[in-house]
């Protein structure tokens, strides 16, 4: 892959320039006959996506995941949180199970999806990411091989805004991973983002979950396009780390795609820089 272009998986995802409504009769049939083998009675694994009006984004995720070379058993559910839009009805079109949480805010509909997994591992996605062929197994890995591994997050970039270059993405994603490296010493739940993490599911709902309590996490999150982020996945990983430790996933094969809309939403690069060196250090705004 070039540091700069998109890798080839990425691109079949991407449906350019199509809405829900726009794609074909053959495109929904092939997302749809793909998913069906994510739908496993017995999991192993269970990937949980939150899902807040993104009846437009929520299709070109599960196509990624469609298209996973996984050899475990796979289940994936939707959280849908309380959408206005036809985010359900692009669900049951597809054919993915979900779930309704009633209460609006991610800590809850990840605390659902939770609840209403049964892989013994759990990891977690995002409606406006795409996810690489191995990413779930790849992901999994370190909590197959070593029962001291309770937890694990991933390597991310950020797909560009339509016509425009990757270089300063990948500027910025260089200089985050120097900062992922430096806080593994010492804070290393800022590491971990709700779009790309794991876990394994009974340690997550005996250790208290997702839900925020008391003084809030800061991880070093930008501003979300729905709500403002209350750190759910920080606090997962400090109730993870009680128990056990966790491990990055650094394997060029589970590098996902994520919307720079977080990045767009806090004004750019680089305030979304100046941000998350203030949060490193402790300088909240």
């Amino acid at each position: 892959m070039s540091l700069f272009s998109l890798p080839q998986w990425v691109r079949p995802h991407l449906f350019e320039d199509k809405q829900f409504k726009d794609l074909s009769v053959g495109e929904i049939s092939n997302i749809q006959n793909a998913l069906q083998r994510f739908n496993s009675s017995d999991p192993e694994v269970s990937v949980v996506i939150p899902v807040w009006n993104e009846e437009n984004n929520i299709y070109r995720t599960l196509s990624s995941l469609a298209a996973s070379s996984s050899k475990l058993a796979v289940e994936i559910i939707a959280v849908n949180n309380n959408s206005t839009d036809d985010t359900q009805k692009v669900l049951d079109t597809l054919g993915v199970k979900s779930v309704q949480q009633p209460v609006q805010g991610t800590p809850y509909a990840r605390q659902l999806g939770l609840e209403n997994a049964r892989g013994k591992y759990h990891l977690c996605a995002d409606s406006d990411t795409l996810y690489p062929p191995d990413w779930i197994d790849l992901m999994v890995k370190p909590m197959q091989d070593s029962e001291a591994v309770t937890g694990v997050y991933g390597i991310y970039s950020f797909l560009p805004p339509k016509g425009q270059s990757r270089l300063g993405l990948w500027l910025y994603e260089s200089i985050g991973s120097l900062l992922i490296r430096y806080r593994r010493m010492n804070k290393e739940y800022l590491n971990v983002y709700g779009f790309n993490m794991g876990l394994v599911t009974e340690t997550g709902l005996r250790n208290g979950g997702f839900l925020v309590k008391g003084n809030r996490v800061y991880a070093d999150q930008v501003s979300g396009s729905d709500f403002v982020n209350d750190s759910e996945d920080g606090r997962m990983a400090i109730n993870l780390m009680k128990t056990g430790k966790l491990s990055w996933v650094t394997h060029p094969k589970a590098r996902v795609f994520t919307s720079s809309r977080r990045l767009m939403d806090d004004g750019g690069l680089t305030k979304a820089f100046i941000r998350r060196v203030k949060r490193q250090f402790g300088v909240v705004s």
